[in-house]
Parts: structure tokens; C-alpha cells; sequence
């Protein structure tokens, strides 16, 4: 759950303002909380049945061919975006390392730092399932608690530093400031989002009747949420409390201060991010290397498999290398695809199947989060869009 889209909360807090950003933040962990415990539930809905994907749960839901249609290429939009910004985030932390602990070094292009971020990936992306990254998503999980916690310990401790710190609006106009809400609501969305593999985490739990396994998942999930609070909140609030409207899109890139644990955090990103990294790409790689073997015929050898992933992490480190605004894509892709799977989804699937009555608690539950799901995967996608066209008009290709 916790990611690096937990960076991205200050800045986001300085386009919404104190008011709406504290009532957003809240109402994104309680809409996303009461959708995962609904995915939870509709694991084992079915008696000796258990959906342990997100498309199997949608062709309950929808129907054979339209539950495909709907769930896997949202699915595919979250991995490989957030494969994409994790590109950007590994490279931009790896130099933001580099700039800290050789100050007095020539400069090298965000480029070169993302090429070799990318190049890690050409060997791990070759191991053969998730039991075998199974070390780097530990270490992964450690990192991304312990660079939360230094982002808001390290802002906490610039307070006094900042000279003149401004809490007014961000943008310089009203138009400006409406875009920039937009583009901050995708922020928050991206960092609420562990619902793409919840039901691949259950089926790895026994299950039996007199012991469902929804029972330890559901304690697993209000422990995670916990401590998604306790990183979130006091990244979100104490960043912008300490660095205000002037905060960058990246919270480790506007600490400066202590010098060492910046850059110790920072380089915690990067082995998070790395192991982050597969665990999103494996799904992407598992689908198209079935459908290249069902659909078209090729042969399961160890060509194919070292073709299909090397094009994929080449080709996604080509965008981010072309692209690499961090805000402007963790806004995008948290309200184009972030959202659908994250708010309004599990919602629909739980009208469907179970048909709660008509204007009761339930009824209205889910409504209201489908209603404010569409909104954010409206609006976000349209702010993130501006963002990135003015970042890009002053922006050197590869520079």
C-alpha cells in the first residue's frame, strides 16, 4: 500500500488548501478502506469457489467477455503507469543521491540516472515468478516505511529554516488554481491503491468453510491501513505545513537538510521503487506472454520470454526518459486508472451481484462512491494533462 505516490501528498495538499485537502485525504482512506473490505467479502462469495484475480471476480460480476473487457485493461493502465512513474521516481532519486553526496561532481542529466535505474530492471525482470523477488519485496516494503517516516521527520526538522513560508494559492490565476485541484485529486488517488492485487494476496491464505480466509485478511488490511495512515497523514500535512505553496512534487527533492539522511532516504526510494517495480510488472509480463503463446501461437521458450520483458522494460523507461514529470504522471495515471480500480469498481461489482435494497445504508454507500469515483477520473486526468503540457513547453527532450 505504501508507495511512492505518498511523495507526491504535500504537493498535492498545497493545490487543495488545508480545508479540502485534510477532507479529501480522509474521505480517500475511508472510500478506499470500505472498497477493499468489500473485495475481501466477494473473494469467496461463490461456496467452494474463490475469485483470486480482479478479472475473474469481473466475469462473476459482468459476464464472461464484458467483465474481461472492463477489469484487465484497467489493470493493465495501473501496472504499466505505475511502472512508468516509478522509472521517473527511481532515476530522479537516484540523482537527487548523487547531487547530495558529490555536491562538488559535474551534473548529469535526469536521463542518465534514469537509463541506469532502468538497466537494473533488464536482469531482474528475467527472474522467473513472484517467490524469487520475494527478498526485494521485503527490502522494498522496509524501505518505502522508513522514507516516509525520514519525509516527515527531516520536513519537521526544517521548521525554522523556511523563511517566509506561503499557504495562499499555488496558481497564479483562477484558472490555474481549478486545474491544479483537479491534478492534485489524482495524487491522492494514486497513493491509495492496493487493490489490484488484494485478491491475489488472499489466495494465498487458507481457506475453509469453518475458517474463511477473509476473516485474517480483513486483519490484515485494517493493520495496513493503520500504517497508511501513520505514513500519509504526517507526510501530507507536515510537508506542507513546513514548505507550504512552494513545496516540490517530490517532498525528498525540496528537503535539503540534514544532508545525509536526505540522501539516505532517497537512495530507500530507489531500492523500494526497484523492487515496486516487479511486483507490477510481473502481472503485465504473465499476460503477454500468455496471449502471445494462446492467441498467436508462439512457442513458451526462453526467446519469448526474453524478448516480451526486455521490449517492455526498454519501452517503459523510453516514456519515462521522454517524459519524466513525476507529478503530472502520478496524477494522470491516478485518476485514469487508479480510480476505476480503487473507488467506484468494487462498488458497481457489489450492486451487481449482491442488489442491496434499493435506497438503504448499502444502497447509498455505493452510489455516493461510484458518483465521486467518475468525478475523480474525470476531472484528475484533465489537471494532470495541463500540467504536463506547461512542464513540457519550457522542457528539454532528454536534457
Amino acid at each position: 500500500m505504501v508507495g511512492a505516490g505518498v511523495l507526491g501528498l504535500p504537493y498535492a495538499m498545497s493545490e487543495l488548501g488545508w480545508g479540502p485537502g485534510s477532507v479529501i485525504m480522509i474521505m480517500s482512506w475511508i472510500i478506499t478502506l470500505y472498497t477493499l473490505w468489500q473485495m475481501v467479502e466477494m473473494h469467496e462469495m461463490v461456496p467452494r469457489k474463490r475469485f483470486d484475480r480482479y478479472h475473474e471476480l469481473g466475469q462473476h460480476a459482468f459476464g464472461e467477455k464484458l467483465g474481461l473487457y472492463i477489469v484487465v485493461p484497467q489493470q493493465l493502465m495501473v501496472e504499466v503507469g505505475v511502472n512508468i512513474v516509478y522509472m521517473v521516481t527511481g532515476g530522479k532519486s537516484l540523482k537527487k543521491f548523487h547531487d547530495i553526496v558529490c555536491s562538488g561532481c559535474k551534473p548529469i542529466r535526469t536521463t542518465y540516472f534514469i537509463m541506469i535505474f532502468g538497466s537494473v530492471h533488464f536482469f531482474l525482470s528475467h527472474l522467473p515468478n513472484f517467490n524469487s523477488i520475494t527478498f526485494v519485496s521485503l527490502a522494498a516494503a522496509v524501505m518505502s516505511l522508513s522514507y516516509s517516516t525520514i519525509a516527515w521527520v527531516a520536513s519537521a526538522h526544517h521548521k525554522g529554516i523556511q523563511a517566509a513560508v506561503q499557504y495562499g494559492p499555488r496558481a497564479a490565476s483562477t484558472v490555474g488554481g481549478v486545474f491544479g485541484f483537479f491534478s492534485a485529486l489524482g495524487d491522492v488517488a494514486f497513493a491509495f491503491a492496493g487493490h489490484n492485487v488484494v485478491l491475489e494476496i488472499q489466495a494465498t491464505i487458507p481457506s475453509t468453510p469453518e475458517k474463511p480466509s477473509k476473516k485474517p485478511m480483513w486483519k490484515g488490511v485494517v493493520v495496513a491501513y493503520i500504517v497508511v495512515a501513520l505514513c500519509y497523514f504526517p507526510v501530507a500535512l507536515i510537508g506542507y505545513w513546513v514548505f507550504g505553496n512552494s513545496v516540490e512534487d517530490n517532498i525528498l527533492i525540496s528537503l535539503e537538510r540534514p544532508a545525509w539522511l536526505v540522501a539516505i532516504a532517497n537512495l530507500f526510494v530507489v531500492v523500494h521503487v526497484i523492487g515496486s517495480y516487479q511486483v507490477f510488472a510481473m502481472p503485465v509480463f504473465d499476460m503477454m506472454e500468455s496471449w502471445l503463446v494462446v492467441k498467436r501461437k508462439f512457442q513458451p521458450t526462453r526467446w519469448l520470454r526474453f524478448i516480451t520483458r526486455t521490449t517492455y522494460v526498454a519501452l517503459t523507461m523510453f516514456i519515462a526518459m521522454s517524459f519524466p514529470f513525476f507529478g503530472g504522471l502520478l496524477s494522470f495515471f491516478g485518476g485514469f486508472a487508479f480510480a476505476p480500480t480503487s473507488y467506484f469498481l468494487p462498488c458497481i461489482m457489489w450492486l451487481s451481484i449482491y442488489k442491496p435494497k434499493r435506497f438503504g445504508l448499502s444502497w447509498f454507500a455505493n452510489w455516493i462512491c461510484i458518483l465521486l469515483g467518475i468525478i475523480l477520473m474525470v476531472l484528475a486526468p484533465i489537471g494532470a494533462l495541463r500540467q504536463i503540457i506547461l512542464q513540457a513547453k519550457d522542457y528539454q527532450f532528454y536534457s
